[in-house]
């Protein structure tokens, strides 16, 4: 047998050149710069020159083949497999049908020119457009909703066939074609992989216990390319069924929501256990539908959201498609053969194991702390000790030139030194940020040596553990932590925004904390300034969102630091190093989210939103199991000790402030 393809590079061309050079000699239609995909294409085992490069261009007239190479296969052409054609929904319409539709006319007067004693078609399920019901393997002039271009052309291209009367000819419609049944393995992300991004960003921050719920959709049909092309190769050679069409699909149709869910089981993210039917979006008036969709903010929310997801707007066609596809006579004659379609749930996992390791987007991406501020200027406020001080020899260790900033020059210096002997760029300045004047010299001094800074770490802060009932003549403790956790941060904030607007980039990462989340006891007056602090970063994201500048709150955990020395109770709690703290900043200024925290502190937080009583009585029977300081008391008496209880409690909360 002899065989001519095109597309033969593509992604099921590749396959099926391979599986057809098995049977004889193949000639595969290439543009000069893709001749050396050639060699590629030879299955081992298989002679060299089974697979033949014949020069030309799907847009071209009879394929821009040269006259030697039409000579060469005149009338020794058994079987042209036209598959070169565009397969992206988003691409623009000239396009499409340059390639769709001329490019299969072409195809046809090549292997009539040529002598071809066959033409298959490869099309696809988008030749029926947007039917509703069942579409079958003889219907073709009965679909509708061919308005896109990409389906209009993937009927159109059909069309074209279908009126050939100088050759016999096969059409057949393959479902969205997915990765190799036994391997995972796909070169582009198509199709159901468009939404893997989103399980993969639920697996990580949904939590496993709380119910989520999903959408059903439409219909959905994907099918792997191994089949495929089993099926093309066995239908191909069939005696009796030109002029046929044949659906490549799996018979055992789902629903959006029930494939997103076989992929969510295969990804370990959460399953919908309920699922809104999205038809009943045809419900609402069309004159409401319409005015939603030309509301800008909402389209500005929808396009942010699947910007973030990466998924093209186009796929949302396939949400609520409407059209099964019936196949009986095709799978009949496959049946013979042993071939099928496997199930879903039995390949899903190796769909997604190769999406993840090969083709995620995010691998490209430098995920790094080393990627985030090699060459950048950080500032990092309470750089002398505990957090900063950890926080500035993680980044100065990943090459970016880190500016610590503290009102103690001796324990600066300190710092500066220990980070400088391990070879960081670290600069060091002394200043009292409670204070207006000296925070104007200071970044003054920092754009005049620097130029600039790019990342800038609120982490400069206090704490104080005294309950209210010990407070109510110390206003003053207020106003102080007010002062340095909530204006001293933005005042700073205020003062290098201009320069991160004028360069259209930056980020701020304000150091807040778990009381917030938990709204832990004791701490009134320190949860109250990071609060503050953590609604002033929330307005002041979405007002910088357009400018570049990220906006990113660490809720930090119980940290072993200078600063909570003075509570000897905290000596039998479990805490985190400050080096951990760091790893929590390096995490925020590598993937600048809106927030970090962890389990615990994002737990407390669902708790108090979904059962705010719960969560006070928690609270309040912690309050009354940990004794306050002697400090707090203002006595000199020796504070009485945490009981067992009280430790076993603090172990289970770790991290939690009592």
């Amino acid at each position: 047998m002899t065989y001519f393809v095109t597309g033969g590079t593509g992604f099921i061309g590749r396959r099926l050149v391979a599986e057809l050079a098995r049977r004889g000699t193949v000639y595969v239609l290439v543009r000069p710069e893709s001749r050396a995909k050639i060699a590629g294409l030879v299955p081992h085992g298989v002679p060299p020159d089974r697979v033949v490069a014949v020069e030309g261009d799907l847009v071209r007239e009879a394929l821009g083949v040269s006259d030697a190479d039409r000579a060469r296969v005149a009338g020794r052409i058994d079987h042209v497999f036209h598959l070169g054609a565009v397969y992206d929904l988003a691409a623009p319409a000239a396009a499409a049908e340059r390639a769709n539709v001329a490019g299969t006319r072409h195809a046809l007067d090549f292997a009539a020119a040529v002598g071809a004693r066959r033409f298959h078609h490869v099309s696809s399920i988008a030749a029926a457009g947007l039917y509703r019901g069942t579409f079958t393997e003889a219907m073709f002039d009965e679909a509708t909703g061919l308005e896109h271009p990409y389906f209009r052309t993937k009927h159109d291209s059909e069309a074209l066939v279908r009126a050939e009367k100088r050759l016999p000819w096969r059409v057949y419609r393959p479902a969205m074609v997915v990765g190799d049944s036994t391997t995972g393995a796909i070169d582009k992300i198509d199709g159901p992989y468009y939404f893997f991004k989103l399980l993969q960003k639920l697996r990580s921050s949904w939590p496993s216990w709380l119910p989520f719920v999903g959408f059903e959709g439409g219909c959905f049909n994907c099918v792997p390319v191994d089949f495929v092309v089993a099926a093309l190769v066995h239908l191909a050679h069939l005696d009796g069924h030109d002029g046929e069409s044949f659906h490549l699909t799996d018979p055992r149709p789902r629903t959006v929501g029930q494939a997103l869910n076989v992929f969510a089981k295969a990804a370990h993210a959460p399953q919908a256990s309920v699922r809104v039917d999205a038809q009943l979006i045809g419900q609402v008036p069309t004159e409401w539908r319409v005015a939603v969709e030309r509301f800008r903010p909402l389209r500005d929310v929808v396009d942010e959201l699947l910007s973030g997801l990466q998924v093209p707007r186009e796929v949302l066609t396939f949400v609520n498609y409407p059209t099964r596809f019936e196949s009986s006579v095709t799978h009949a004659l496959l049946a013979p053969a042993g071939i099928r379609v496997p199930p879903l749930e039995d390949y899903a996992w190796r769909l997604w194991d190769y999406w993840e390791r090969h083709l995620d987007p995010d691998l490209s991406l430098d995920r790094s702390l080393g990627g985030a501020v090699r060459g950048r200027v950080v500032l990092v406020t309470g750089g002398s000790s505990g957090i900063g001080r950890a926080t500035a020899a993680r980044i100065a260790d990943s090459g970016g030139r880190v500016l610590i900033v503290a009102r103690d020059p001796d324990k600066l210096d300190a710092a500066r030194a220990e980070i400088a002997a391990r070879g960081g760029d670290v600069h060091a300045y002394s200043c009292d940020l409670t204070d207006a004047g000296g925070t104007a010299a200071l970044v003054e001094r920092v754009l005049r040596e620097h130029g600039r800074v790019d990342v800038l770490v609120n982490n400069a802060g206090r704490s104080i553990r005294r309950a209210i009932e010990h407070s109510y003549e110390r206003f003053h403790d207020y106003e102080r932590l007010m002062q340095l956790n909530y204006f001293a941060s933005v005042r700073l904030t205020l003062a290098l925004l201009p320069q991160m607007v004028a360069r259209g980039e930056g980020h701020v990462v304000n150091v807040s904390s778990i009381g917030v989340l938990s709204n832990a006891p004791r701490f009134a007056a320190y949860v109250a300034s990071k609060a503050a602090l953590e609604a002033f970063s929330r307005c002041a994201a979405a007002e910088y969102r357009h400018a570049g500048v990220a906006f990113t709150v660490v809720n930090m955990p119980l940290v072993r630091t200078p600063m909570i020395a003075p509570t000897r109770i905290y000596e039998q709690m479990p805490t985190i190093a400050p080096e951990e703290a760091a790893e929590m900043i390096a995490e925020a200024i590598i993937h600048r989210p809106q927030r970090i925290a962890t389990r615990l502190g994002l737990f407390a937080q669902w708790v108090h939103l979904l059962a705010p009583k719960l969560s006070e009585v928690i609270m309040s029977t912690a309050y009354g199991m940990f004794p306050d300081t002697s400090a707090a008391m203002a006595t000199t008496q020796s504070p009485q000790n945490p009981t067992a209880e009280a430790i076993t409690f603090a172990k289970v909360m770790r991290g939690l402030h009592w």
